[in-house]
Protein backbone atom coordinates (compact mmCIF):
# COMPACT_ATOMS: atom_id res chain seq x y z
CA UNK A 1 0.00 0.00 0.00
CA UNK A 2 1.27 3.80 -0.68
CA UNK A 3 0.53 6.67 1.35
CA UNK A 4 0.74 10.05 -0.50
CA UNK A 5 0.50 13.87 1.17
CA UNK A 6 1.78 17.08 0.89
CA UNK A 7 1.48 16.68 5.21
CA UNK A 8 4.98 17.15 6.97
CA UNK A 9 3.70 17.27 10.82
CA UNK A 10 1.64 12.95 10.52
CA UNK A 11 3.66 9.86 11.02
CA UNK A 12 1.51 7.64 9.09
CA UNK A 13 1.48 3.60 9.42
CA UNK A 14 -0.52 0.92 8.09
CA UNK A 15 -0.45 -2.50 9.55
CA UNK A 16 -2.14 -5.82 9.08
CA UNK A 17 -4.45 -6.89 12.23
CA UNK A 18 -6.15 -9.47 11.83
CA UNK A 19 -6.47 -11.87 8.32
CA UNK A 20 -9.34 -14.31 8.75
CA UNK A 21 -10.62 -16.68 5.85
CA UNK A 22 -9.43 -14.47 2.74
CA UNK A 23 -10.34 -10.95 4.83
CA UNK A 24 -7.73 -8.75 5.76
CA UNK A 25 -7.92 -5.82 8.30
CA UNK A 26 -5.75 -3.09 8.09
CA UNK A 27 -5.33 -0.37 10.51
CA UNK A 28 -4.51 3.23 9.24
CA UNK A 29 -2.94 6.06 12.01
CA UNK A 30 -2.33 9.39 11.84
CA UNK A 31 -0.18 11.07 14.77
CA UNK A 32 1.42 14.05 15.29
CA UNK A 33 3.14 15.90 18.47
CA UNK A 34 0.65 18.81 18.15
CA UNK A 35 -2.77 19.47 16.91
CA UNK A 36 -3.18 20.28 13.05
CA UNK A 37 -5.78 20.54 10.63
CA UNK A 38 -5.11 17.65 8.58
CA UNK A 39 -4.63 17.34 4.76
CA UNK A 40 -5.51 15.42 2.03
CA UNK A 41 -4.12 11.60 2.38
CA UNK A 42 -4.30 9.22 -0.52
CA UNK A 43 -3.79 5.41 0.57
CA UNK A 44 -3.51 3.42 -2.63
CA UNK A 45 -2.46 -0.07 -3.62
CA UNK A 46 -2.86 -2.45 -6.81
CA UNK A 47 -4.90 -5.65 -7.48
CA UNK A 48 -4.86 -7.81 -10.62
CA UNK A 49 -7.60 -7.44 -13.42
CA UNK A 50 -8.26 -11.17 -13.53
CA UNK A 51 -11.88 -12.36 -13.75
CA UNK A 52 -13.22 -9.33 -13.13
CA UNK A 53 -15.77 -7.90 -14.63
CA UNK A 54 -17.80 -5.72 -13.22
CA UNK A 55 -17.80 -2.84 -10.52
CA UNK A 56 -20.32 -1.64 -7.74
CA UNK A 57 -20.37 1.06 -5.35
CA UNK A 58 -23.63 2.34 -3.25
CA UNK A 59 -23.98 5.04 -5.79
CA UNK A 60 -22.84 3.41 -9.36
CA UNK A 61 -26.95 3.73 -10.24
CA UNK A 62 -26.62 2.55 -14.11
CA UNK A 63 -22.58 2.79 -14.72
CA UNK A 64 -21.56 -0.19 -13.08
CA UNK A 65 -18.73 -0.85 -15.79
CA UNK A 66 -15.25 -0.81 -15.11
CA UNK A 67 -13.46 2.19 -14.15
CA UNK A 68 -10.34 3.83 -15.13
CA UNK A 69 -7.68 4.52 -12.51
CA UNK A 70 -8.57 8.14 -13.76
CA UNK A 71 -12.43 8.23 -13.42
CA UNK A 72 -14.25 10.10 -11.05
CA UNK A 73 -13.95 8.99 -7.75
CA UNK A 74 -17.56 9.26 -5.75
CA UNK A 75 -17.56 10.62 -2.68
CA UNK A 76 -19.02 9.24 0.48
CA UNK A 77 -20.07 10.81 4.26
CA UNK A 78 -22.19 10.47 7.02
CA UNK A 79 -25.01 11.15 5.22
CA UNK A 80 -24.17 10.06 1.59
CA UNK A 81 -23.69 6.38 0.16
CA UNK A 82 -21.15 4.52 2.23
CA UNK A 83 -17.16 4.19 1.64
CA UNK A 84 -17.12 0.43 0.01
CA UNK A 85 -16.53 -0.59 -3.07
CA UNK A 86 -16.89 -3.89 -4.80
CA UNK A 87 -15.31 -6.04 -7.89
CA UNK A 88 -17.00 -9.58 -9.20
CA UNK A 89 -16.87 -11.79 -12.07
CA UNK A 90 -19.56 -12.28 -14.64
CA UNK A 91 -20.76 -15.06 -12.15
CA UNK A 92 -21.44 -12.49 -9.46
CA UNK A 93 -18.24 -14.43 -7.37
CA UNK A 94 -16.21 -11.44 -5.91
CA UNK A 95 -13.05 -10.58 -6.40
CA UNK A 96 -12.02 -7.52 -4.38
CA UNK A 97 -14.79 -5.80 -1.65
CA UNK A 98 -12.98 -3.00 0.12
CA UNK A 99 -14.73 -1.05 2.46
CA UNK A 100 -13.91 1.78 5.25
CA UNK A 101 -14.65 1.70 8.56
CA UNK A 102 -15.06 5.69 9.09
CA UNK A 103 -18.10 6.22 7.06
CA UNK A 104 -18.61 9.82 9.04
CA UNK A 105 -15.84 11.92 7.63
CA UNK A 106 -15.76 12.86 4.45
CA UNK A 107 -14.00 10.75 1.80
CA UNK A 108 -13.60 9.93 -1.96
CA UNK A 109 -12.77 6.24 -3.40
CA UNK A 110 -12.15 4.43 -6.54
CA UNK A 111 -11.54 1.44 -8.33
CA UNK A 112 -10.32 1.58 -11.99
CA UNK A 113 -7.93 -0.11 -14.16
CA UNK A 114 -4.28 1.09 -14.84
CA UNK A 115 -4.03 0.53 -18.55
CA UNK A 116 0.08 -0.21 -18.63
CA UNK A 117 -0.22 -2.90 -15.93
CA UNK A 118 -3.52 -4.34 -16.48
CA UNK A 119 -4.16 -3.73 -12.98
CA UNK A 120 -6.84 -1.92 -10.60
CA UNK A 121 -5.49 0.68 -8.43
CA UNK A 122 -7.67 1.18 -5.56
CA UNK A 123 -7.33 4.71 -4.17
CA UNK A 124 -8.77 6.40 -0.89
CA UNK A 125 -8.56 10.05 -0.28
CA UNK A 126 -9.31 11.08 3.38
CA UNK A 127 -10.01 14.63 4.95
CA UNK A 128 -10.88 15.94 1.60
CA UNK A 129 -13.06 18.74 3.52
CA UNK A 130 -11.83 21.29 6.13
CA UNK A 131 -11.80 19.59 9.48
CA UNK A 132 -10.54 21.05 12.85
CA UNK A 133 -7.58 20.36 14.15
CA UNK A 134 -6.57 16.57 15.31
CA UNK A 135 -3.28 15.16 16.72
CA UNK A 136 -4.50 11.39 16.14
CA UNK A 137 -6.83 9.52 14.28
CA UNK A 138 -7.69 5.58 13.43
CA UNK A 139 -9.05 3.63 11.03
CA UNK A 140 -9.59 0.04 9.44
CA UNK A 141 -9.69 -0.85 6.00
CA UNK A 142 -11.44 -3.84 4.68
CA UNK A 143 -10.65 -5.98 1.89
CA UNK A 144 -12.08 -9.18 0.91
CA UNK A 145 -10.96 -11.24 -1.60
CA UNK A 146 -12.74 -14.35 -0.87
CA UNK A 147 -14.91 -16.71 -3.54
CA UNK A 148 -17.92 -15.76 -2.49
CA UNK A 149 -21.37 -13.92 -4.49
CA UNK A 150 -20.87 -10.06 -4.56
CA UNK A 151 -24.03 -9.73 -2.61
CA UNK A 152 -22.47 -11.88 0.43
CA UNK A 153 -19.66 -10.16 0.30
CA UNK A 154 -21.57 -6.87 0.82
CA UNK A 155 -23.66 -7.67 3.56
CA UNK A 156 -21.11 -8.29 5.58
CA UNK A 157 -19.61 -4.68 5.26
CA UNK A 158 -23.13 -4.12 6.22
CA UNK A 159 -22.96 -5.97 9.27
CA UNK A 160 -19.34 -4.88 10.26
CA UNK A 161 -20.61 -1.18 10.05
CA UNK A 162 -23.69 -2.26 12.29
CA UNK A 163 -21.26 -3.86 14.26
CA UNK A 164 -19.21 -0.62 15.59
CA UNK A 165 -19.95 1.27 18.52
CA UNK A 166 -21.98 4.43 17.42
CA UNK A 167 -23.42 2.73 14.32
CA UNK A 168 -25.91 0.27 15.94
CA UNK A 169 -28.95 0.96 13.42
CA UNK A 170 -32.06 2.66 14.91
CA UNK A 171 -34.90 0.02 15.61
CA UNK A 172 -37.55 -1.04 13.02
CA UNK A 173 -41.28 -1.22 13.64
CA UNK A 174 -43.16 -3.37 11.89
CA UNK A 175 -45.34 -0.40 10.11
CA UNK A 176 -42.13 0.63 8.48
CA UNK A 177 -42.13 -2.82 6.66
CA UNK A 178 -45.72 -2.61 5.44
CA UNK A 179 -47.05 -0.34 2.37
CA UNK A 180 -47.59 3.21 2.69
CA UNK A 181 -49.38 5.91 0.34
CA UNK A 182 -48.10 8.96 -0.25
CA UNK A 183 -48.84 12.44 -1.38
CA UNK A 184 -46.38 13.75 -3.34
CA UNK A 185 -47.00 12.57 -7.00
CA UNK A 186 -50.64 12.11 -6.60
CA UNK A 187 -50.96 15.84 -4.63
CA UNK A 188 -47.57 17.70 -5.20
CA UNK A 189 -47.99 21.11 -2.83
CA UNK A 190 -52.18 20.97 -3.59
CA UNK A 191 -52.97 19.06 -0.26
CA UNK A 192 -56.20 19.19 0.20
CA UNK A 193 -57.40 17.28 3.82
CA UNK A 194 -60.73 15.64 2.62
CA UNK A 195 -59.06 14.24 -0.54
CA UNK A 196 -56.46 12.90 1.61
CA UNK A 197 -58.62 10.85 3.81
CA UNK A 198 -60.42 9.77 1.09
CA UNK A 199 -57.07 8.61 -0.36
CA UNK A 200 -56.19 7.27 2.43
CA UNK A 201 -59.87 5.01 2.91
CA UNK A 202 -58.95 3.57 -0.67
CA UNK A 203 -55.59 2.64 0.04
CA UNK A 204 -56.23 1.40 3.47
CA UNK A 205 -58.36 -1.20 1.68
CA UNK A 206 -55.97 -1.77 -0.99
CA UNK A 207 -53.45 -3.11 1.90
CA UNK A 208 -51.39 -0.04 2.89
CA UNK A 209 -50.64 0.86 6.30
CA UNK A 210 -49.52 4.51 6.54
CA UNK A 211 -49.85 7.59 4.69
CA UNK A 212 -46.69 10.41 3.83
CA UNK A 213 -48.22 13.45 3.93
CA UNK A 214 -45.11 15.38 1.65
CA UNK A 215 -44.14 18.93 0.96
CA UNK A 216 -47.04 21.48 0.64
CA UNK A 217 -48.43 21.18 4.01
CA UNK A 218 -46.17 23.92 4.98
CA UNK A 219 -47.01 26.79 2.79
CA UNK A 220 -49.42 28.03 0.37
CA UNK A 221 -47.14 28.56 -2.43
CA UNK A 222 -46.81 26.33 -4.85
CA UNK A 223 -43.68 27.31 -6.48
CA UNK A 224 -41.60 23.96 -5.08
CA UNK A 225 -38.77 25.96 -3.88
CA UNK A 226 -38.60 26.19 -0.14
CA UNK A 227 -38.54 30.27 0.48
CA UNK A 228 -41.38 29.20 2.93
CA UNK A 229 -39.51 26.26 5.11
CA UNK A 230 -38.00 26.67 8.64
CA UNK A 231 -41.34 27.46 10.79
CA UNK A 232 -42.93 24.22 10.56
CA UNK A 233 -46.72 25.83 10.82
CA UNK A 234 -49.17 24.06 8.87
CA UNK A 235 -50.18 26.88 6.35
CA UNK A 236 -54.00 27.46 7.02
CA UNK A 237 -54.93 27.19 3.59
CA UNK A 238 -54.17 23.98 3.31
CA UNK A 239 -54.82 22.08 6.30
CA UNK A 240 -56.15 24.16 8.96
CA UNK A 241 -56.17 21.14 11.79
CA UNK A 242 -53.19 19.04 11.60
CA UNK A 243 -54.21 17.10 14.54
CA UNK A 244 -57.72 16.62 12.87
CA UNK A 245 -56.57 14.96 10.19
CA UNK A 246 -53.78 12.92 11.85
CA UNK A 247 -56.75 11.37 14.52
CA UNK A 248 -59.19 10.78 10.80
CA UNK A 249 -56.37 8.91 9.44
CA UNK A 250 -55.87 7.20 13.00
CA UNK A 251 -59.71 5.70 12.47
CA UNK A 252 -58.66 4.57 9.36
CA UNK A 253 -56.24 2.12 11.04
CA UNK A 254 -53.84 4.10 9.46
CA UNK A 255 -50.12 5.56 10.71
CA UNK A 256 -49.21 9.12 9.57
CA UNK A 257 -46.32 10.54 8.73
CA UNK A 258 -44.99 14.02 7.77
CA UNK A 259 -42.37 15.36 4.99
CA UNK A 260 -39.96 18.40 6.85
CA UNK A 261 -36.61 19.46 4.49
CA UNK A 262 -33.96 19.54 7.98
CA UNK A 263 -31.33 21.53 6.63
CA UNK A 264 -33.33 24.84 4.82
CA UNK A 265 -34.52 27.65 5.84
CA UNK A 266 -36.35 29.97 3.57
CA UNK A 267 -36.43 34.20 3.15
CA UNK A 268 -40.14 34.51 4.27
CA UNK A 269 -40.08 32.39 7.47
CA UNK A 270 -39.62 33.68 11.22
CA UNK A 271 -36.65 31.13 11.81
CA UNK A 272 -34.67 33.50 9.04
CA UNK A 273 -34.74 36.16 10.85
CA UNK A 274 -33.79 34.77 14.26
CA UNK A 275 -31.22 32.21 13.17
CA UNK A 276 -29.55 34.80 10.73
CA UNK A 277 -25.49 34.72 11.00
CA UNK A 278 -26.39 30.74 11.68
CA UNK A 279 -26.25 29.55 8.54
CA UNK A 280 -23.63 27.42 6.35
CA UNK A 281 -24.73 28.36 2.94
CA UNK A 282 -27.62 29.12 0.41
CA UNK A 283 -29.37 26.85 -1.14
CA UNK A 284 -31.10 29.11 -4.26
CA UNK A 285 -31.39 32.43 -3.93
CA UNK A 286 -33.96 32.68 -1.29
CA UNK A 287 -33.09 29.90 1.03
CA UNK A 288 -30.22 29.10 3.54
CA UNK A 289 -28.72 25.73 5.20
CA UNK A 290 -28.51 25.80 9.06
CA UNK A 291 -25.22 25.57 10.34
CA UNK A 292 -25.85 22.91 12.69
CA UNK A 293 -22.72 23.18 14.66
CA UNK A 294 -24.72 25.85 16.81
CA UNK A 295 -26.58 23.89 19.38
CA UNK A 296 -29.36 26.40 19.79
CA UNK A 297 -29.86 25.13 15.64
CA UNK A 298 -30.08 21.91 16.77
CA UNK A 299 -32.13 22.48 19.45
CA UNK A 300 -34.65 24.19 17.54
CA UNK A 301 -35.08 21.50 14.94
CA UNK A 302 -35.33 19.05 17.23
CA UNK A 303 -38.14 20.92 19.13
CA UNK A 304 -39.53 21.15 16.34
CA UNK A 305 -40.06 17.43 15.87
CA UNK A 306 -40.91 16.84 18.99
CA UNK A 307 -43.45 19.51 18.71
CA UNK A 308 -45.35 17.72 15.96
CA UNK A 309 -45.20 14.55 17.36
CA UNK A 310 -46.60 15.85 20.73
CA UNK A 311 -48.70 18.25 19.09
CA UNK A 312 -50.77 16.79 16.35
CA UNK A 313 -49.84 12.81 17.00
CA UNK A 314 -48.18 11.98 13.77
CA UNK A 315 -45.96 8.65 13.86
CA UNK A 316 -43.23 9.21 11.78
CA UNK A 317 -40.83 11.89 9.81
CA UNK A 318 -40.01 11.60 6.21
CA UNK A 319 -36.57 14.34 6.92
CA UNK A 320 -35.48 15.18 3.53
CA UNK A 321 -31.77 17.08 2.11
CA UNK A 322 -30.04 16.11 4.94
CA UNK A 323 -27.00 15.80 2.88
CA UNK A 324 -27.09 19.47 2.19
CA UNK A 325 -25.00 20.60 5.41
CA UNK A 326 -22.07 21.26 3.02
CA UNK A 327 -20.15 24.09 4.46
CA UNK A 328 -19.21 26.92 1.12
CA UNK A 329 -15.84 27.95 0.46
CA UNK A 330 -15.85 30.97 2.31
CA UNK A 331 -16.72 29.08 5.45
CA UNK A 332 -14.90 26.50 5.39
CA UNK A 333 -12.52 27.67 8.63
CA UNK A 334 -15.73 29.03 10.62
CA UNK A 335 -14.81 27.60 14.16
CA UNK A 336 -16.00 29.05 17.56
CA UNK A 337 -18.33 32.29 17.50
CA UNK A 338 -20.75 29.84 19.47
CA UNK A 339 -20.54 26.56 18.03
CA UNK A 340 -20.12 23.59 20.08
CA UNK A 341 -18.87 21.56 17.29
CA UNK A 342 -16.07 22.79 14.52
CA UNK A 343 -16.60 19.60 12.67
CA UNK A 344 -19.53 19.49 10.39
CA UNK A 345 -19.75 15.65 10.57
CA UNK A 346 -19.43 15.27 13.88
CA UNK A 347 -22.55 18.35 14.33
CA UNK A 348 -24.79 16.52 12.05
CA UNK A 349 -24.22 13.12 13.72
CA UNK A 350 -25.31 14.24 17.06
CA UNK A 351 -27.97 16.17 15.29
CA UNK A 352 -29.79 13.39 13.38
CA UNK A 353 -28.86 11.07 16.79
CA UNK A 354 -30.38 13.36 19.10
CA UNK A 355 -33.52 13.06 16.48
CA UNK A 356 -33.92 9.67 16.74
CA UNK A 357 -32.94 9.45 20.38
CA UNK A 358 -35.59 11.82 21.55
CA UNK A 359 -38.58 11.46 19.47
CA UNK A 360 -38.06 7.52 20.41
CA UNK A 361 -38.74 8.58 24.33
CA UNK A 362 -41.72 10.35 23.10
CA UNK A 363 -42.92 7.31 20.35
CA UNK A 364 -40.73 4.73 20.88
CA UNK A 365 -42.25 3.19 17.65
CA UNK A 366 -41.69 6.28 15.26
CA UNK A 367 -40.79 6.08 12.10
CA UNK A 368 -38.10 8.18 10.05
CA UNK A 369 -37.56 7.94 6.24
CA UNK A 370 -34.34 9.22 4.80
CA UNK A 371 -33.71 9.17 0.78
CA UNK A 372 -31.26 7.85 -1.61
CA UNK A 373 -28.36 8.40 -1.35
CA UNK A 374 -28.66 9.48 2.51
CA UNK A 375 -28.25 5.63 3.04
CA UNK A 376 -25.06 4.96 4.82
CA UNK A 377 -24.28 3.07 7.56
CA UNK A 378 -25.07 5.82 9.85
CA UNK A 379 -28.12 6.49 8.35
CA UNK A 380 -29.57 3.21 9.31
CA UNK A 381 -28.59 4.85 13.18
CA UNK A 382 -30.50 7.91 12.66
CA UNK A 383 -33.82 6.29 10.70
CA UNK A 384 -34.93 2.96 10.20
CA UNK A 385 -36.72 3.30 6.24
CA UNK A 386 -34.47 3.85 3.44
CA UNK A 387 -36.41 5.16 0.11
CA UNK A 388 -35.29 4.75 -3.58
CA UNK A 389 -34.89 8.42 -4.84
CA UNK A 390 -37.04 10.26 -7.15
CA UNK A 391 -37.80 8.41 -10.16
CA UNK A 392 -41.28 8.97 -11.54
CA UNK A 393 -43.01 6.67 -13.62
CA UNK A 394 -39.76 4.69 -13.78
CA UNK A 395 -39.94 1.19 -12.74
CA UNK A 396 -36.30 -0.09 -13.80
CA UNK A 397 -34.91 2.68 -11.87
CA UNK A 398 -37.24 1.49 -8.91
CA UNK A 399 -35.38 -1.92 -9.44
CA UNK A 400 -31.83 -0.73 -9.67
CA UNK A 401 -32.64 1.49 -6.82
CA UNK A 402 -33.99 -0.73 -4.20
CA UNK A 403 -31.65 -3.74 -5.27
CA UNK A 404 -28.48 -1.04 -4.83
CA UNK A 405 -29.53 0.13 -1.49
CA UNK A 406 -30.72 -3.35 0.21
CA UNK A 407 -27.05 -4.60 -0.21
CA UNK A 408 -25.83 -2.72 2.34
CA UNK A 409 -29.03 -1.95 4.83
CA UNK A 410 -29.47 -5.35 6.63
CA UNK A 411 -33.10 -5.15 8.60
CA UNK A 412 -33.70 -1.17 7.75
CA UNK A 413 -36.47 -1.18 5.38
CA UNK A 414 -36.05 -0.18 2.05
CA UNK A 415 -38.98 1.13 -0.12
CA UNK A 416 -39.27 1.68 -3.35
CA UNK A 417 -40.01 5.54 -4.73
CA UNK A 418 -43.70 6.24 -4.64
CA UNK A 419 -44.91 4.22 -7.77
CA UNK A 420 -46.93 6.63 -10.28
CA UNK A 421 -48.30 6.21 -13.70
CA UNK A 422 -50.35 7.65 -16.76
CA UNK A 423 -53.70 6.39 -15.90
CA UNK A 424 -54.40 4.90 -19.87
CA UNK A 425 -51.73 2.78 -19.82
CA UNK A 426 -52.30 -0.87 -20.03
CA UNK A 427 -52.39 -3.01 -16.90
CA UNK A 428 -49.42 -4.91 -17.82
CA UNK A 429 -47.07 -2.05 -17.49
CA UNK A 430 -49.15 -0.57 -14.40
CA UNK A 431 -47.89 -3.85 -13.16
CA UNK A 432 -44.73 -3.15 -13.87
CA UNK A 433 -44.47 -0.89 -11.21
CA UNK A 434 -44.79 -3.67 -8.45
CA UNK A 435 -42.88 -6.09 -9.89
CA UNK A 436 -39.91 -4.40 -10.73
CA UNK A 437 -40.12 -2.95 -6.97
CA UNK A 438 -40.99 -6.41 -5.01
CA UNK A 439 -37.93 -6.41 -3.04
CA UNK A 440 -38.53 -3.24 -1.64
CA UNK A 441 -41.93 -1.86 0.60
CA UNK A 442 -43.87 -0.62 -1.67
CA UNK A 443 -45.04 3.41 -1.95
CA UNK A 444 -48.27 4.26 -3.77
CA UNK A 445 -48.94 7.46 -4.96
CA UNK A 446 -51.88 8.04 -7.28
CA UNK A 447 -55.53 9.26 -7.19
CA UNK A 448 -57.00 5.52 -6.51
CA UNK A 449 -60.40 7.28 -7.27
CA UNK A 450 -59.75 7.81 -10.84
CA UNK A 451 -57.34 5.13 -11.88
CA UNK A 452 -59.39 2.51 -14.09
CA UNK A 453 -60.86 -0.30 -12.68
CA UNK A 454 -58.16 -3.28 -14.23
CA UNK A 455 -55.24 -0.63 -12.41
CA UNK A 456 -57.33 -1.06 -9.44
CA UNK A 457 -57.66 -4.74 -9.99
CA UNK A 458 -53.72 -4.80 -10.46
CA UNK A 459 -52.67 -2.72 -7.53
CA UNK A 460 -54.70 -4.98 -5.12
CA UNK A 461 -53.54 -8.08 -6.74
CA UNK A 462 -49.56 -7.06 -6.15
CA UNK A 463 -49.98 -5.59 -2.94
CA UNK A 464 -51.84 -8.72 -2.02
CA UNK A 465 -49.47 -10.69 -3.41
CA UNK A 466 -46.16 -8.98 -1.58
CA UNK A 467 -47.85 -9.08 1.51
CA UNK A 468 -48.44 -12.52 1.57
CA UNK A 469 -44.46 -13.17 0.97
CA UNK A 470 -43.37 -10.24 2.58
CA UNK A 471 -41.13 -11.85 4.67
CA UNK A 472 -39.07 -13.52 1.53
CA UNK A 473 -39.08 -10.70 -0.46
CA UNK A 474 -37.45 -8.72 2.74
CA UNK A 475 -35.87 -10.95 4.86
CA UNK A 476 -35.15 -14.10 2.61
CA UNK A 477 -31.83 -15.47 0.94
CA UNK A 478 -31.41 -12.29 -1.44
CA UNK A 479 -29.33 -13.05 -4.91
CA UNK A 480 -29.88 -9.99 -7.32
CA UNK A 481 -27.81 -10.98 -10.27
CA UNK A 482 -25.55 -9.37 -13.19
CA UNK A 483 -25.09 -5.83 -11.79
CA UNK A 484 -23.53 -4.53 -14.74
CA UNK A 485 -26.68 -5.44 -16.25
CA UNK A 486 -28.86 -4.23 -14.02
CA UNK A 487 -29.96 -6.84 -12.42
CA UNK A 488 -31.68 -8.82 -15.12
CA UNK A 489 -32.87 -11.79 -13.04
CA UNK A 490 -33.39 -11.64 -9.12
CA UNK A 491 -33.51 -14.12 -6.44
CA UNK A 492 -35.24 -14.47 -2.82
CA UNK A 493 -35.58 -17.83 -1.37
CA UNK A 494 -36.23 -19.09 2.33
CA UNK A 495 -36.24 -22.87 3.48
CA UNK A 496 -39.86 -23.07 1.69
CA UNK A 497 -40.21 -21.02 -1.00
CA UNK A 498 -37.84 -19.90 -3.66
CA UNK A 499 -38.87 -16.52 -5.75
CA UNK A 500 -36.92 -15.55 -9.12
CA UNK A 501 -38.01 -12.59 -10.84
CA UNK A 502 -36.79 -11.69 -14.57
CA UNK A 503 -37.05 -8.94 -16.20
CA UNK A 504 -35.47 -9.09 -19.13
CA UNK A 505 -34.70 -11.99 -21.85
CA UNK A 506 -32.46 -14.39 -19.22
CA UNK A 507 -32.57 -18.17 -18.38
CA UNK A 508 -34.03 -18.45 -14.65
CA UNK A 509 -32.35 -20.71 -12.99
CA UNK A 510 -33.68 -22.87 -10.38
CA UNK A 511 -30.47 -25.10 -8.95
CA UNK A 512 -32.44 -27.02 -6.01
CA UNK A 513 -35.56 -28.21 -6.50
CA UNK A 514 -35.85 -29.54 -2.52
CA UNK A 515 -38.29 -26.31 -2.20
CA UNK A 516 -41.91 -26.53 -1.70
CA UNK A 517 -43.25 -23.25 -3.55
CA UNK A 518 -41.65 -22.14 -6.34
CA UNK A 519 -42.87 -18.15 -7.92
CA UNK A 520 -41.76 -17.40 -11.00
CA UNK A 521 -42.41 -13.23 -12.17
CA UNK A 522 -42.34 -12.20 -15.41
CA UNK A 523 -41.06 -8.56 -15.00
CA UNK A 524 -40.65 -8.20 -18.83
CA UNK A 525 -43.22 -8.24 -22.01
CA UNK A 526 -42.62 -10.92 -23.09
CA UNK A 527 -45.37 -14.05 -23.26
CA UNK A 528 -42.61 -16.90 -22.02
CA UNK A 529 -39.88 -17.52 -19.40
CA UNK A 530 -37.05 -19.76 -19.89
CA UNK A 531 -36.25 -22.14 -16.97
CA UNK A 532 -33.68 -24.10 -16.20
CA UNK A 533 -34.24 -26.60 -13.39
CA UNK A 534 -31.76 -29.12 -11.82
CA UNK A 535 -34.20 -31.84 -10.89
CA UNK A 536 -37.39 -33.21 -11.30
CA UNK A 537 -40.30 -30.68 -9.88
CA UNK A 538 -43.82 -32.90 -9.51
CA UNK A 539 -46.84 -30.52 -8.04
CA UNK A 540 -49.93 -28.14 -9.87
CA UNK A 541 -48.47 -25.44 -11.44
CA UNK A 542 -50.86 -22.44 -11.92
CA UNK A 543 -50.70 -19.49 -14.19
CA UNK A 544 -51.65 -16.03 -13.07
CA UNK A 545 -52.19 -12.93 -15.25
CA UNK A 546 -51.13 -9.21 -13.77
CA UNK A 547 -54.38 -8.78 -12.02
CA UNK A 548 -54.08 -12.41 -10.51
CA UNK A 549 -56.82 -13.64 -12.75
CA UNK A 550 -56.22 -17.75 -13.56
CA UNK A 551 -54.85 -18.73 -16.67
CA UNK A 552 -54.36 -22.31 -16.29
CA UNK A 553 -54.19 -24.69 -13.37
CA UNK A 554 -52.48 -28.09 -13.81
CA UNK A 555 -50.56 -31.23 -12.32
CA UNK A 556 -47.09 -30.89 -13.87
CA UNK A 557 -43.90 -33.14 -13.46
CA UNK A 558 -40.92 -30.84 -15.14
CA UNK A 559 -37.74 -33.07 -15.84
CA UNK A 560 -34.00 -31.89 -15.16
CA UNK A 561 -33.45 -29.46 -17.97
CA UNK A 562 -34.48 -26.45 -19.70
CA UNK A 563 -38.11 -25.25 -20.14
CA UNK A 564 -40.52 -22.52 -22.18
CA UNK A 565 -43.27 -21.44 -20.01
CA UNK A 566 -45.95 -20.05 -21.69
CA UNK A 567 -46.47 -16.86 -18.85
CA UNK A 568 -48.57 -13.07 -19.71
CA UNK A 569 -46.17 -10.05 -19.57
CA UNK A 570 -46.54 -8.98 -15.71
CA UNK A 571 -47.98 -12.73 -15.26
CA UNK A 572 -47.13 -14.92 -12.50
CA UNK A 573 -46.40 -18.82 -12.27
CA UNK A 574 -46.64 -20.59 -8.56
CA UNK A 575 -45.56 -23.86 -8.49
CA UNK A 576 -46.76 -26.44 -5.61
CA UNK A 577 -44.43 -29.20 -5.02
CA UNK A 578 -46.45 -32.24 -3.31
Amino acid sequence: MNINTDETHFRYSLELIEEKDGVEYIRFVMDAKEARVPKSVQISWQHPAIDISGYWDPGANREKGLRMDFSTPFQSKATSLAPVCSLYNPEGQNRLTTAFSDAMRPLRMRAGIHEETAEFEVWLELFTEACPPIDHYEAVIRIDTRELFYADCLREVGQWWADMPGYTPAFVPDTARLPMYSTWYSFHQQLDPAEIEKQCLLAKELGCEAVIVDDGWQTDDNQRGYAYCGDWEAAPKRIADMRRLVEHVHALGMKFILWYSVPFVGKHSKAWSRFKGKFMNSYGVDTAVFDPRFPEVREYLIGTYEEALRTWGIDGFKLDFVDSFNLSQEMRYSLGGGRDYDSVPEAVDRLLSDVMLRLKSIHPDVMIEFRQNYIGPLMRKYGNMFRVADCPNNYSQNRIGSIDIRLLSGNTAVHSDMMMWNWNDRPENVALQFIHSLFSVPQLSVLIDRVPESHRQVIAFWLGFWREHRELLLAGSLRPQSPEYMYPVVYASDSNRLLAAVYSEQIIHIDSVERTIFLIVNGTSREAVVVQLAGQIRGMMTVLDCTGSEISNQMIHLQEGIHLFKLPPSGLIRLQQE
